[in-house]
């Protein structure tokens, strides 16, 4: 049994350092945000999948907390984890719920409170998103080196430019100054980005997205519940294509592009009957600036070795051939691990529905994506939307 299935309600909270919140207020706000924006209470949800990572500081298991604290008690019944794609594997998860006939509303919500732990800590936690033993244990690989590869092996095949990189961060930047939600909201220029410091050449600090804490939640429901609600903008779910990869990178054969991206694109475009010139607005996994590039290319926006020509083009601006990030991106808005697959559903369906205020892309045929990457490349999810 196959049905379709829809965003009814979208909700994120603030992102950045929220000291001023536990990890269960912090969940609470976009859930709140997302019933509010469904016309829905917490009686009306069938099934809640929870998404956390392994940044997990005073809760260890926070499911149970978070869903007895927003009154979803008996409701969620698990938690899922697929590294910095754990957001789009819980929407994964809802999505397949609903369309099998399990549950006729489903709310997903991933959040994370990344800065419980110091910053040794959490580059630590990253280093065994990889391949622990052979990786980070040995050679102390952590996520700014693992991109660092991947850049420089884009530089030397390719001839790509630390300015090229820096560009995606200028991009970011500016745009996260119009969304008050972001965690970096300052403008930078591509001067500021190659003068920041040095992370793991050719990755600097502001070519890296921030250390933050957020969440973020989208509520689905069948085409049958979304008519007797009388939904007037349900964003429908297309098509969900995944990819995974080897744990180690050494073992992958190349390190231009990620395997896990292409295939999870070229299933989402399989399923949707969609191709990458339909799509108009995008949100990629732009961790580090390269990403944003490799991201283009692995889409299939750009050839490969091409990516960076949309952005010295302003292609992928909004107004571009296909805007992309326009609330900031991982790089500017942040990326709490387990929020940010959601949270790009959230732009997305504001996008869809235009309701995304000063950074609204203007639409002919309301046709976008979400590229979410686990790991290094160790998991994708790109999901295909329409209007």
């Amino acid at each position: 049994m196959k049905r379709r299935v829809g965003i009814i309600g979208v909700g994120v909270s603030k992102f950045g350092r929220r000291d001023d919140v536990t990890v269960r207020e912090l969940a609470w706000e976009s859930i709140r945000e997302a019933l509010e924006d469904a016309g829905l209470t917490q009686k009306d949800i069938d099934l809640v999948v929870a998404g956390s990572t392994a940044y997990r500081g005073v809760e260890l298991y926070p499911a149970p907390p978070v869903s007895e604290y927003s009154s979803l008690l008996g409701k969620t019944p698990l938690r899922v984890e697929a590294a910095c794609a754990t957001g789009s594997a819980a929407a994964f998860t809802a999505v397949n719920s609903v369309a099998s006939g399990s549950a006729e509303v489903v709310l997903a919500v991933g959040f994370d409170k990344m800065t419980e732990v110091d910053t040794p800590t959490s580059l630590a936690i990253g280093g065994r998103g990889g391949n622990y033993q052979w990786e980070f244990h040995m050679y102390g690989t952590t996520f700014p080196s693992y991109y660092a590869l991947y850049a420089t092996r884009h530089m030397a095949v390719y001839g790509t430019t630390e300015e090229d990189m820096a560009l995606a961060s200028v991009k970011a930047h500016k745009y996260a100054s119009m969304n008050e939600k972001a965690h970096l909201r300052n403008r930078v220029t591509v001067e500021d980005v190659l003068k920041s410091r040095l992370i793991s050449w050719p990755i600097k600090l502001l070519d890296s997205s921030p250390i933050s804490d957020g969440s973020a939640a989208v509520i689905f429901a069948s085409e049958e519940k979304i008519r007797e609600l009388k939904v007037d903008t349900p964003v429908w779910i297309e098509g969900i294509g995944f990819g995974s990869d080897t744990s180690s990178i050494a073992r992958r054969g190349e390190w231009t592009s990620l395997r896990a991206a292409r295939e999870a694109a070229a299933s989402a475009y399989s399923l949707s009957g969609r191709t990458p010139s339909d799509v108009e607005y995008a949100t990629v996994h732009d961790c580090f600036t390269i990403a944003e590039i490799m991201a283009y290319e692995d889409l299939g926006f750009a050839e490969r070795g091409k990516g960076a020509t949309l952005l010295r083009e302003g292609q992928t601006e909004r107004g571009g051939r296909v805007a992309v990030n326009l609330l900031g991106g991982l790089k500017a808005k942040g990326h709490p691990l387990g929020a940010t697959g959601l949270a790009m559903l959230y732009e997305v369906t504001k996008q869809l529905r235009e309701e995304a205020g000063p950074v609204q892309h203007q639409f002919k045929n309301y046709v976008a994506l979400t590229h979410n990457v686990g790991g290094t490349g160790h998991y994708a999810y790109v999901t295909v939307l329409s209007r």
